[in-house]
């Protein structure tokens, strides 16, 4: 008689959900992952503020370069292009708050080593993020037909251009966050892929649009505040919205069905 298979080697693994599940989150909850960047900022300050340095001085020469050669147009597709960009630029902040999490001193040689071993994974995502960018300055210059013929038009005369404009931007970076909220830290933080993490990003925003309204509007008035500044407050208010970011995902997405990464490990 032949040996009967053993239930070990006849067992298939567990499938993964599709998309990732996701809590249901409070209107408030950003507010609480504000003050959780807040205190990783406290505890890596040096780390923190000096990717916040790097991250204006970027900002600066984009938005210098745009005014200074483009035209208000292009100045205001900056604002908007801002949303789409800045989640890239944030990776480092999620690799030090993910150090943080697991009792490690950060070290920016190991945000430099985690960003390069998930680059594939980010570069599918950077790559759909450029694009859509792409097309959004494509609308903005077709916008741009409605931009007043005269030398120096009114407010009033200002307001058709401004209005389409600003709907058109709003609607390019929506999807943008819709697809970017959670993708990305979860890219870092779990062995999964880009598409399952763009999913599961959607499904949990669509499931918590009161939250991810306070959000959105909280990550807009950092943008603006930043502007207002001429680009010095993102030293310390682009740190603070990545470090919340990373908490926004550990609080919104179950990731348990999927491997961690560890450290030095690739995705």
């Amino acid at each position: 008689m032949s040996p009967q298979p053993s239930s070990e080697s006849t067992e298939k693994p567990a499938e993964k959900p599709f998309p990732a599940p996701c809590h249901s989150l409070s209107v408030l909850a950003p507010l609480r992952w504000l003050r959780l960047g807040w205190a990783d900022m406290l505890r890596a300050p040096r780390l923190s503020l000096t990717y916040g340095f790097v991250l204006m001085l970027i900002s600066a020469s984009i938005g210098v370069l745009t005014w200074r050669y483009g035209s208000l147009a292009l100045y205001l597709g900056l604002a908007t292009g801002f949303v789409f960009v800045g989640p890239i630029l944030a990776v480092g902040l999620y690799s030090i708050s993910r150090q943080l999490e697991a009792g490690l001193e950060p070290v920016m040689g190991y945000c430099i080593q985690q960003g390069w071993r998930h680059v594939r994974g980010l570069m599918v995502l950077g790559l759909v993020l450029l694009v859509v960018l792409l097309v959004w300055a494509r609308a903005a210059a077709v916008v741009h037909i409605f931009f007043p013929v005269e030398a120096n038009p009114s407010w009033q005369e200002l307001l058709p251009f401004l209005g389409i404009g600003s709907a058109i931007g709003a609607v390019f970076a929506a999807i943008v966050f819709t697809a970017s909220a959670f993708s990305l830290p979860m890219i870092m933080d779990r062995q999964v892929d880009s598409i399952t993490a763009v999913v599961s990003s959607f499904n949990a925003v669509l499931s918590n649009k009161g939250a991810m309204l306070v959000w959105v509007s909280l990550i807009g008035l950092t943008v603006l505040l930043g502007f207002a500044s001429a680009f010095l407050a993102f030293i310390v208010l682009l740190p603070l919205i990545g470090h919340a970011t990373w908490h926004a995902y550990r609080e919104t997405i179950d990731a348990s069905a999927w491997n961690k990464n560890a450290p030095g490990e690739a995705s």
